[in-house]
């Protein structure tokens, strides 16, 4: 697979444009969701299926759009996919229903999947150098982590001073322009083409057991941890991934081949990621909702609050990241991150019902700057191992696995929360007593979690200094074995 020379600087820019797109999609629906409600006449129940739509499309097909990014060209699925985004965007801004807008939400995470399941991919081909593609991944994670807050003080502005739909249409200039400069910008590759193999039976496992998989963990909320609905869907999504390792295992030409995963840092990185996005719903979603319903912030007024996070881990993504992994190596710099994460989600398990901001909540904006560190580190540890055939697949796997810690974040955090809350109520509590309790358990089964990704990353992942590469000949194939 062979590239032209195009600007770096350029193709960064889109590249990072893009998933800022992606990002800032997510976050500004958040804010906007009360509006969306009253204007449609959603259910609490049917609301939810705003973010679920676009969570089911966007986890369940990136693994098959990062394999056929490396069969068609990656340039080619990043064009489409952004051409679909924007589409979905402009017909959900314009949606004046229920159903058209959860088509449209997820016709977005169809786009998002094919655009997003190649980015890392075509990242890391592009910029070669250690160093260089270090500080291009720092920018690539300090956009995302720009968008997740900005999205939440734009959701607020467009929401407040126009209306709910603005949300969505603010994508057609964004997409517009990142087409236009994605085609001059980008590398040209031809792809293997589909004769390489597409593994439909495998593609049609993976992306049904994704599906399936995600549609019962975000119900879990609504029917519960034992309910026939969840036992019996989960089970089946099991068995569809099961026979999908299988079916990796035994193919000619397997859509995800196995040898992706000898890699301890591409495999350990992923479950890392996996853990930690799940923790970190918690800051994302749950301290917001701390902030409206036991502090009485307005929504501008919570993402104000948030703003100083972005910035810390702006600041140390872009700034700092790159400089200590070239000095102590991605996973040292993973686990000092996970380590301040760690001590914010500990820090909130004691916020009180009466919270000061300067006091109780501004430290918190500081230490998740750990987060800073903790992306772009997953983001080089993740795609380590991978050859260039195989970037895509990578690329849409740590994708792939993005997903799956955000729907088991929103699905156990928030399922905990509720039910400590309904139970302190029970008891006699006051509402923001009752909700800052169920809040406390939240952050503390984060911080759970943040521990066990601390101990993978010092079991499995390797240490400075330890790294070795491997060329293993195995039926006149070459593997990287790290």
């Amino acid at each position: 697979m062979s590239f032209a020379s195009p600007p770096k600087s350029l193709a960064l820019g889109v590249l990072s444009a893009a998933g800022l797109m992606t990002i800032l999609d997510g976050s500004i629906v958040t804010v906007a969701m009360p509006a969306i409600q009253k204007d449609l006449g959603f259910s609490p129940a049917g609301l939810s299926w705003i973010v679920n739509a676009y969570l089911v499309a966007f986890g369940g097909l990136l693994l098959l759009a990062g394999r056929l990014g490396d069969l068609i060209g990656r340039r080619t699925m990043f064009l489409a996919g952004n051409a679909v985004f924007t589409a979905a965007s402009v017909l959900a801004g314009t949606a004046d229903g229920q159903g058209m807008l959860i088509a449209a939400r997820f016709g977005q995470g169809v786009g998002s999947a094919m655009a997003s399941s190649v980015v890392l991919g075509i990242l890391v081909t592009l910029f070669t150098g250690e160093r260089e593609r270090g500080r291009a991944i720092a920018v690539f994670a300090f956009t995302g982590a720009a968008g997740a807050s900005l999205g939440q003080v734009l959701g607020g502005v467009l929401t407040d001073l126009l209306d709910w739909h603005w949300i969505f249409l603010i994508n057609l200039p964004i997409g517009l322009l990142t087409i236009a400069l994605a085609i001059p910008a980008l590398p040209r590759d031809r792809g293997l083409g589909l004769a390489a193999g597409a593994d439909v039976a495998g593609a049609v496992l993976v992306t049904s057991g994704l599906m399936l998989g995600i549609y019962t963990v975000v119900g879990i909320e609504e029917h519960g941890w034992l309910s026939a609905r969840t036992l019996g869907l989960g089970a089946v999504s099991l068995a569809l991934l099961a026979g999908f390792v299988i079916r990796q295992a035994t193919a000619r030409t397997p859509l995800m081949p196995l040898r992706v995963l000898r890699s301890r840092n591409v495999a350990g990185g992923n479950l890392v990621q996996m853990l930690t996005l799940s923790a970190m719903f918690a800051f994302q979603i749950i301290v917001a909702l701390y902030m409206q319903k036991v502090l009485g912030y307005g929504a501008l007024e919570t993402g104000l609050a948030m703003l100083p996070a972005a910035v810390s881990i702006g600041a140390v993504s872009l700034f700092v990241s790159a400089r200590l992994s070239a000095r102590f190596g991605a996973r040292s710099v993973l686990l000092g991150g996970l380590l301040l994460l760690l001590a914010a989600m500990l820090w909130l398990t004691r916020v009180p019902v009466d919270a000061r901001y300067t006091i109780d909540l501004l430290p918190v904006m500081v230490l998740i700057a750990g987060g800073g560190l903790v992306l772009p580190a997953l983001t080089t540890l993740g795609m380590s191992g991978a050859s260039e055939d195989d970037a895509g697949l990578a690329s849409g796997l740590f994708n792939t696995t993005q997903q799956i810690g955000m729907a088991l974040g929103v699905a156990v955090l928030s399922t905990l929360a509720a039910s400590r809350t309904e139970e302190l109520l029970g008891n006699g509590e006051s509402r923001a007593a009752a909700l800052t309790g169920g809040y406390h358990l939240a952050f503390a089964t984060s911080a759970g979690l943040l521990v066990a990704a601390v101990l993978v990353a010092l079991t499995v992942l390797h240490r400075p200094g330890g790294t070795r590469a491997e060329a293993t000949e195995h039926d006149g194939e070459v593997s990287l074995t790290v």
